[in-house]
């Protein structure tokens, strides 16, 4: 068995995990680092070596979970998880899996998970390992993981539309938000401030994230009349400002560019006709694969 074999598999759970692509990747390359500085007679003895490597990337991800509360603290305004494209041309061990699991709004959820909340459900929910192997990632007793996973999933039922829908209806469902979006793209290119309330809930929040590098608003807006009227006030303030629909995290969002340059990538969240989250990344360091 070849282990660079496994790379597409440690990049999905990590970035499950970590909710960004470049710590991800970062983790993937540690994993292997710690499996090539193994004898060989050590890498023989591990009978699966795709799991144990699954594990370690898992144990990686947990340590840096657990750091990442207290750099929180310090990062400016809003955290939003790294959006990713469509795979467009690149080494399928490099792509992350597009599925429900990795909707902005799933990983909004596990982003308010404890760490070994989100370890516990992520690796056995989506990844389907058992509680036992789970148990050997956060160092608790399996029933103690399955305690945690419990709790994760009751944090999902609480978040409203972030459940995994069946296939015909995920069908549907893409299609509805995909004509809500262009809806919204229509209406915001042309500053329509009643057309905008008409496509949001009336509880609609914006969340942008700049990281201190680039102008977004510190706090979420509430509420659609303020979100429309903060959307006008954007356009009106960058003129040129060109919107471009696509996929994001799998996802129908938008892409706003400025003089043919990338500069934020907008998730939505959309409860059947109206948007209820949007989520507008501008950090330039979450930008990279959008570039």
């Amino acid at each position: 068995m070849n282990p660079e074999n496994e790379r597409g598999q440690l990049i999905n759970v990590a970035y499950r995990l970590l909710g960004s692509l470049a710590d991800a990747e970062d983790v993937v390359q540690e994993t292997y680092a710690r499996w090539f500085a193994m004898s060989a007679a050590d890498q023989a003895a591990i009978d699966v070596p795709g799991a144990w490597l699954t594990k370690v990337a898992s144990r990686i991800c947990l340590d840096q979970l657990r750091s990442a509360r207290v750099r929180r603290e310090r990062y400016v305004g809003e955290w939003i998880p790294e959006p990713v494209p469509e795979p467009d041309g690149a080494d399928p061990a490099d792509r992350i899996t597009l599925d429900e699991s990795v909707s902005m709004a799933f990983l909004v959820v596990l982003d308010a998970m404890t760490p070994a909340e989100r370890v516990a459900f992520v690796l056995h929910d989506v990844f389907r390992f058992a509680f036992a192997e789970v148990a050997e990632v956060t160092g608790r007793s399996a029933a103690a993981c399955r305690q945690l996973a419990s709790s994760a999933r009751r944090r999902v039922a609480a978040a409203r539309p972030v459940a995994a829908p069946a296939a015909g209806i995920a069908a549907g469902k893409a299609a509805e938000q995909a004509r809500v979006v262009r809806d919204f793209k229509l209406a915001w290119e042309a500053k329509n401030i009643e057309a905008l309330v008409g496509l949001l809930d009336p509880d609609a929040t914006v969340v942008a994230d700049g990281g201190g590098l680039v102008t977004a608003a510190l706090h979420p807006i509430e509420g659609r009349e303020q979100v429309a009227r903060f959307a006008v006030a954007l356009a009106e303030r960058v003129p040129g400002l060109r919107l471009v629909e696509g996929a994001v995290n799998g996802e129908p969002g938008l892409i706003t560019q400025h003089d043919g340059v990338t500069t934020g990538v907008i998730a939505f969240e959309v409860d059947g006709p109206r948007i209820t989250r949007i989520w507008a990344v501008r950090n330039p360091e979450k930008l990279r694969p959008w570039i």
